[in-house]
């Protein structure tokens, strides 16, 4: 993992050389485990940045708090790492300070994901001096993902699956919400730790599937994002589940959604589920390198108009070490697709107060076509007592 983060910082310190950028302030999270390799748990809600600088012409910089700097040393490739204390002399700011020089030029930064309390600093400390957005250009280089970053997303597909197959088996007629919910942690860090071992860099990877998880049911099955609560589940019921936040392996997410129908499927929960189902499919029969983005989207939403739905924000959306990358499945975004692109692609109806038809899955673009990293039947899905 870390030879391939150092090889990507490499690249990245070329492509500022040529723009003429001297140093970039990282802050995102994503962003600092793809070029340095290490995430921290006590994150910037604690009020504790951690930060990579890095620059064109030298080494780059952590600056890390000090309670993490023993793990931070070890997960990351970086040698030059500025431990910084919650008191005295020795801030954040003092070190972020050191690193930028009285009188930089230009400051570039992650405009769009630099935390409140560094924008300040950067506010007050360099009045003048112009800052400029970091991102565009390094997502232009993880737009495309390499064979091994590839092979840890389909790991994710994996253990996505287990988390589906146990979502599936969990539902059963007065079956509360959150015991799905247990089961999909359960089976999903089970099958993370089976990709694991205890020695090196792996041993920082925690196999535990966390955050809420995402599931509605009944007639609140069109309320996208809400969490699994104490409802218990009823004859007909439709069960969304979204794993968007949650299949994840080494920082690398995927998006990977299934809707469920407790024992038997009303009409119009059948009917609204193949016209999603359909729609996702008439999406991802497109995908092929030289297609562009909006075209994904308008072969779903041919399908919604034609069943007489209204289209939806975007068909999908590319993913890697963030939830949302570039470029989206979306009317106006005219990026060619290419070979090691990946992208959650979905299919959605909600009929607000009633049901819903939801699926999603995540893939990679080949060169042929595609290939699916997230796997579960494409049908109409009933539980299983």
């Amino acid at each position: 993992m870390l030879d391939h983060a150092r090889a990507r910082t490499v690249k990245l310190q070329q492509r500022m050389r040529d723009l003429g950028i001297p140093k970039a302030v990282f802050t995102d999270e994503s962003s600092i485990a793809y070029l340095a390799g290490f995430w921290g748990y006590l994150g910037i809600e604690f009020g504790r940045p951690s930060m990579l600088i890095v620059d064109a012409h030298d080494a780059p910089t952590v600056i890390t708090p000090l309670m993490e700097s023993e793990m931070v040393t070890a997960m990351t490739w970086v040698e030059d790492i500025r431990k910084w204390e919650d008191f005295g002399d020795n801030s954040w700011a003092r070190a972020l300070g050191s690193v930028l020089s009285d009188k930089p030029g230009t400051i570039w930064i992650e405009r769009d994901h630099i935390p409140a309390i560094v924008r300040n600093f950067l506010d007050e400390t360099y009045p003048s001096t112009p800052l400029e957005n970091i991102s565009p250009i390094l997502g232009a280089q993880r737009m495309i993902k390499s064979d091994f970053e590839i092979n840890i997303m389909r790991q994710a597909g994996e253990i996505a699956g287990a988390m589906m197959a146990a979502a599936h088996g969990s539902l059963t007629t007065g079956a509360p919400e959150y015991e799905s919910a247990l089961a999909v942690i359960n089976a999903g860090s089970r099958k993370a730790a089976t990709f694991l071992t205890d020695t090196g860099w792996d041993r920082f990877v925690s196999p535990m599937i966390h955050n809420l998880q995402i599931l509605q049911s009944g007639t609140d099955a069109s309320m996208v994002h809400r969490r699994a609560s104490i409802k218990q589940y009823e004859k007909f019921d439709p069960v969304y589940f979204c794993f968007c936040n949650m299949a994840q392996f080494k920082q690398y997410k995927l998006g990977f959604d299934r809707m469920f129908h407790i024992q038997e499927v009303s009409t119009e929960g059948e009917r609204v589920q193949l016209a999603a189902i359909d729609a996702q499919q008439a999406a991802i029969a497109t995908i092929k390198p030289g297609i562009r983005a909006s075209e994904v989207a308008a072969a779903a939403n041919a399908v919604y108009a034609e069943r007489g739905y209204e289209t939806g924000y975007r068909t999908g959306r590319s993913i890697g070490v963030s939830y949302l990358e570039a470029p989206e499945l979306k009317a106006g975004d005219e990026t060619i697709l290419q070979a090691g692109m990946t992208f959650a692609v979905d299919g959605g109806i909600s009929i607000d107060g009633s049901t819903a038809g939801r699926i999603g899955d995540s893939i990679v673009v080949t060169e042929t076509g595609f290939e699916y990293l997230t796997n579960y039947p494409r049908e109409i899905l009933l539980s299983k007592s």
